[in-house]
C-alpha cells in the first residue's frame, strides 16, 4: 500500500470528499465547497462539463448528478498525488438505465451494463481542487452501449480485466479478429 505524506493525504481527502458528494450524498453545493471559484471539470473525449464555480455546480445539480444511474460505481485501480496534482485510475461500473448527456449525449438509455477504465487529474490550489480532468475510452463505451458495431477493434468490459485480475488473457482482441 501507498504511503503519503501529510500534505497528500489531505489533498486525498478533499478530492474523497467532493466524489463522495457527487455520488453517494448527491450534492451540487458540497461537491462545489471543495473547489477554488476558477474551477474547471471536463469530461475529456465529450467536452462537457463548466468552466467556474457557479458554472460546475449547475452542471452537477442539473446534468451530471440527476443522469448518473443508481448503480454508479467507481472502483480505484491506482491512485499518485504529488506537485499539487492527484492522478486516480479507477474503474466506472454503471447499468444505463438514465440518459447521460454528460458521458453520452443524446443516447436513449440502452439498459446495458458498463465496465470502463478511467484517469482523473485532479488539480489542487492550496487545498482546494482547481480542476478536475476525467478520460475514458469514448469509442469502447458507446461499443459497450451497443451504439458501435462490435465488429470494430474494440474491447467492451474485458479492457478492465488485466487492471483488477493478474491472470487475465491479453491480446484477446487479436485473437478475436485474427482467427
Amino acid at each position: 500500500m501507498t504511503e503519503f505524506t501529510d500534505a497528500q493525504q489531505q489533498l486525498i481527502d478533499v478530492w474523497e470528499e467532493h466524489t463522495a458528494a457527487e455520488f453517494e450524498r448527491k450534492d451540487a453545493d458540497a461537491a462545489v465547497e471543495t473547489m477554488t471559484d476558477d474551477a474547471v471539470l471536463i469530461h475529456v473525449p465529450v467536452s462537457t462539463g463548466a468552466r467556474g464555480k457557479e458554472a460546475v455546480r449547475r452542471f452537477y445539480r442539473d446534468i451530471f448528478i440527476p443522469q448518473s444511474p443508481p448503480d454508479f460505481r467507481l472502483e480505484l485501480i491506482t491512485r499518485s498525488v504529488g506537485q499539487g496534482r492527484g492522478i486516480d485510475e479507477f474503474i466506472v461500473h454503471f447499468t444505463h438505465t438514465v440518459r447521460m448527456d454528460w458521458f453520452a449525449p443524446g443516447i436513449e438509455p440502452t439498459g446495458r451494463s458498463l465496465s470502463m477504465p478511467h484517469v482523473g487529474i485532479i488539480g489542487f490550489n492550496g487545498t482546494k481542487m482547481c480542476s478536475e480532468h476525467i478520460y475514458w475510452d469514448q469509442a469502447a463505451a458507446l461499443a459497450q452501449l451497443g451504439i458501435l458495431d462490435q465488429t470494430l477493434p474494440l474491447l467492451g468490459p474485458a479492457q478492465c480485466d488485466p487492471l483488477v485480475n493478474e491472470n487475465a488473457p491479453f491480446n484477446q482482441l487479436i485473437q478475436r479478429l485474427t482467427a
